[in-house]
């Protein structure tokens, strides 16, 4: 059984998304929330094995929430949920140590597929573009490069501290900074 919360703001979305898991076997929906104050409390509270995470949230931002959830002792996994399936996003789920990305509008077989693969330790992230790589390089200080490599590769952001000796406290204010740079280049670019 897999457990799984929800964290969206829309309670249509919500309320469908938890009415689909229950249909299908072995996929538990335990609560859902709408932002990233009650999104954080209920995942520190319910201990769910995967997260649906929309990154548009009305409270917060859903990136931060994911980063904030990777940070937590035993994290559960997580999968962007979201309508806005950008090849940019795909760069900033793998830096906020996301695990997958599906888009909403995806066929409901391709969200529980998703699930179970992260579930089992898996990624489910769509391929990254070169041209958002070489974008990234440009917008974040060669320092970071590092850092932003290993993340990519889908290491630990604990693990790729260490790696780098860093502090981890360091490494996690670096991490918010590179996200910071590259929301803002890809929005300079737009």
């Amino acid at each position: 059984m897999i457990r799984i919360a929800i964290v969206d703001p829309q309670p249509a979305v919500r309320a469908g998304l938890a009415m689909l898991l229950r249909k299908e076997a072995g996929l538990v929906p335990v609560g859902a929330a709408t932002g990233f104050d009650d999104g954080l409390d209920l995942v520190r509270r319910l201990r769910p094995d995967v997260v649906l995470l929309e990154h548009h949230l009305l409270e917060g931002d859903g990136i931060a929430l994911c980063r904030r959830v990777a940070e937590l002792a035993r994290p559960p996994r997580v999968i962007l949920h979201t309508a806005d399936p950008a090849p940019e996003l795909s760069l900033l789920a793998r830096v906020a140590s996301a695990d997958g990305m599906v888009d909403k509008l995806a066929a409901p077989e391709h969200l529980f597929d998703a699930i179970r693969i992260v579930a089992r330790g898996g990624s489910a992230l769509p391929p990254l573009d070169a041209r958002e790589m070489d974008a990234a390089a440009h917008v974040l200080d060669p320092e970071d490069l590092p850092l932003l490599a290993m993340l990519v590769d889908g290491t630990a952001a604990g693990e790729a501290a260490d790696t780098l000796h860093l502090d981890r406290r360091r490494a996690a204010r670096r991490i918010e900074r590179m996200l910071g740079r590259l929301r803002a280049g890809i929005h300079a670019a737009a």
